[in-house]
């Protein structure tokens, strides 16, 4: 694997986490979908509109239409008219979508632990440490910053 490209090892390495993700939510009844929908309204600690959960989650609007049915009939979220624009619908965790959120939580945990086992905890420190410069310059990026973080012209 001397010749595999760093791109396509982490693309590699990301799927194998996915997989384990995936296989850890299966028991709750959740796919990845579902729960990042799930953690973005519990990281917004408020009930987000069907279009601001959309942002959050970057996806068109039309397409968490059928995230938020799932999840509703689930009985982990509920929908509620906006009380600030009658014409929009407020999306809410219920208690047990709460709880659904920690156990998503839990699975992704799980599922690098397991993946992750091969690495000291230097190891593993020494790549988060290197994977949040690769992110935080994305995120300067994003975010209209210059992006630069040394090293480059």
């Amino acid at each position: 694997m001397e010749d595999t490209e760093l791109s396509e090892l982490l693309h590699l390495v990301g799927r194998r986490l996915r997989h384990g993700y995936v296989h850890r939510l299966e028991p709750l009844g959740l796919n990845p979908g579902q729960a990042r929908a799930l953690r973005a309204l519990a990281d917004a600690g408020r009930p987000l509109r069907m279009v601001q959960l959309a942002e959050e989650l970057r996806i068109v609007p039309r397409s968490v239409t059928p995230v938020v049915d799932a999840l509703e009939e689930a009985g982990l979220v509920r929908r509620q008219v906006d009380p600030a624009n009658r014409r929009s619908t407020l999306v809410e965790l219920t208690p047990r979508g709460r709880e659904a959120v920690e156990r998503a939580r839990e699975a992704r945990r799980q599922a690098g632990q397991e993946l992750f086992a091969v690495l000291s905890q230097e190891q593993r420190e020494q790549l988060k440490e290197l994977l949040l410069v690769v992110d935080g310059q994305f995120r300067q990026c994003r975010e209209g910053g210059s992006g630069r973080t040394g090293g480059r012209a």
